[in-house]
């Protein structure tokens, strides 16, 4: 009873432990936005997208003809992205952050704009003023002008002035056309190079689309909308490419106004999509394409946090199974421990936690682990040597503590596993506590 009444109020410095945990991840995650904001955060990149403005006549209240400025939005028949990832670490304290820097090269193709279908009318087009644009996601990332070669011209890409919207973020660069048969067919390409933190990801706008990313970062997660074709990966780095044509995708290849947007977004550590911040001036647009997109996150294989946090989980059973194996010494040898003494014993395993936490915060979480297990076993073993007076129930029981955390550290790395071990591992836990409780007289 009081062993069951102690593992309970030992959880009180566990949830500590775990705010702790908490506290510095998150003390981590600032530093990482600290360096992104001053560098570039993550970067979308979607090719080009032809922008055509138009006069449309609705009656209004009086019933008089009144035109208003609308925009209609057409995406590329081909489109090729090819990028060249080089990644720079970089470190805020004691904290490592992924940045990168790209070289991109886009090309591909517009087919003559199919106004009909958008019941656009040749003659309310405003031709004088038809845009090409370039969605970027933060332009802090751009350290160089880029130009973009339309058919024989070559036109320079500028920030994106005024509100648009279905276009957050963009260069954009005006076509110098008179009619739709300029328009006929529009071939692009350009290349620019581009820095970004932790993630890069491609948006698949073109009727069909390829993409290339290659980079000598040899620890890559792929996220997105879906995987890649093919992909090699290695000490020397990765290789992946994507295809993707247009009929995979949930959104067309033209529309008006704002049905449809290429809002900013990024995908979370899970691989979930995380909104970015909404515009409330904006009018609210039905489906983001950006939604859509696929790339590879610059993954940091050990993450001390997130495994110190998976650990502790396993706290009270640690000390649960701890307890019970000096009960069953104290009672099958005839010697008398306090239950102040089981508690101090208690909170050396509690403390076990905040030294892998601080110890995996400047090496790796798998020798921080050795180490803090050899702490807490040599001091818990001094103890008991102290305690009980012999060296043979000493050894046993660092024994089974050295058994106990090399279990633990078994589940932490088989994570697919780690029920099925679990399960195994209690029940042969169970077996043991029963044989040896078999001669005991309560």
């Amino acid at each position: 009873m009081i062993i069951g009444i102690l593992v309970l109020v030992l959880q009180i410095p566990a949830m500590f432990v775990r705010d702790v945990i908490a506290e510095r991840e998150q003390r981590q995650q600032d530093a990482i936005a600290e360096v992104s904001s001053k560098w570039a955060g993550h970067q979308v990149l979607t090719g080009p997208v032809l922008v055509i403005p138009y006069w449309q006549s609705a009656p209004d209240s009086s019933a008089r003809q009144v035109r208003t400025r609308e925009y209609a939005y057409f995406l590329p028949d081909k489109l090729d992205i090819s990028a060249n990832l080089t990644p720079q670490e970089r470190h805020r304290g004691i904290y490592k952050v992924m940045l990168y820097s790209s070289e991109v090269t886009l090309s591909g193709s517009f087919s003559q704009p199919a106004l009909q279908r958008l019941n656009i009318a040749p003659a309310d087009v405003i031709w004088n003023e038809v845009t090409i644009k370039l969605p970027v996601s933060d332009n802090k990332g751009l350290n160089e002008e880029i130009y973009m070669k339309l058919n024989d011209s070559s036109i320079a890409m500028t920030p994106q002035t005024s509100a648009d919207p279905a276009i957050d973020n963009a260069l954009q660069g005006d076509i110098p056309i008179t009619g739709p048969d300029d328009l006929k067919e529009l071939r692009f390409s350009s290349s620019f190079v581009i820095n970004g933190s932790q993630q890069i990801s491609f948006t698949p706008i073109g009727r069909n689309t390829t993409v290339n990313l290659a980079s000598t970062w040899p620890h890559p997660s792929f996220i997105g909308d879906v995987l890649p074709q093919s992909s090699q990966v290695n000490t020397k780095g990765f290789k992946a490419s994507w295809k993707s044509a247009f009929h995979k995708h949930n959104f067309p290849q033209q529309w008006k106004g704002n049905a449809y947007s290429l809002s900013d977004y990024k995908y979370t550590s899970g691989g979930n999509i995380q909104a970015m911040p909404i515009d409330v001036a904006k009018p609210t647009t039905i489906n983001n394409i950006n939604t859509a997109s696929f790339g590879a996150d610059l993954f940091v294989p050990v993450n001390g946090y997130q495994k110190t946090m998976r650990s502790i989980k396993y706290a009270a059973l640690v000390i649960l199974l701890t307890f019970a194996s000096f009960f069953l010494i104290e009672t099958t040898n005839k010697r008398s421990i306090h239950p102040f003494q089981y508690g101090l014993i208690g909170l050396a395993l509690i403390l076990f936690y905040t030294l892998l936490l601080s110890f995996s915060e400047y090496i790796s979480f798998n020798i921080s682990y050795v180490i803090a297990s050899l702490f807490t076993i040599g001091l818990i073993s001094w103890f008991v040597r102290g305690l009980l007076a012999s060296s043979r129930l000493t050894v046993f029981l660092s024994t089974i503590l050295v058994l106990l955390y090399v279990y633990v550290f078994t589940l932490l790395q088989l994570q697919d596993y780690s029920l099925l071990l679990g399960s195994i591992g209690l029940f042969i836990t169970l077996a043991l506590i029963m044989h040896f409780s078999r001669k005991i007289q309560w």
